[in-house]
């Protein structure tokens, strides 16, 4: 039995096509950027996942290797479910970089996001 990188539970879709959507996700605190996927599967923190991003009105979506960093657990009362997927830095930080981007004055803001 050959092991491969793909993780178990393939491969996270998700769409962003507002920048409070992206605010609210953005992880900016994570080493190399993450982002909140809402979500109510079980992943293991640690856990290798591959996430194909369709951000703003952009018609390719971003691909991105990324790990198991924070997990907001299905029945909390004040946030969402879901997980946080800290990006790798296979891209040369290509993503947060982009992500940023479109955050620009608003990454300073006091407003409550799904994980801080």
């Amino acid at each position: 039995m050959s092991s491969d990188s793909t993780p178990r539970q393939g491969i996270l879709s998700l769409s962003i096509k507002e920048k409070s959507a992206l605010y609210m996700a953005y992880m900016p605190f994570v080493t190399n950027g993450g982002l909140f996927i809402p979500t109510t599967r079980n992943y293991e923190m640690g856990q290798e996942v591959f996430i194909l991003l369709s951000l703003m009105e952009e018609t390719e979506r971003l691909p991105i290797a990324g790990r198991i960093v924070w997990k907001t657990p299905p029945g909390s009362v004040y946030r969402a479910a879901g997980i946080g997927v800290q990006f790798s830095d296979q891209d040369g930080g290509m993503v947060r970089n982009k992500l940023e981007n479109y955050l620009a004055g608003a990454l300073e803001s006091e407003r409550p996001t799904h994980t801080m």
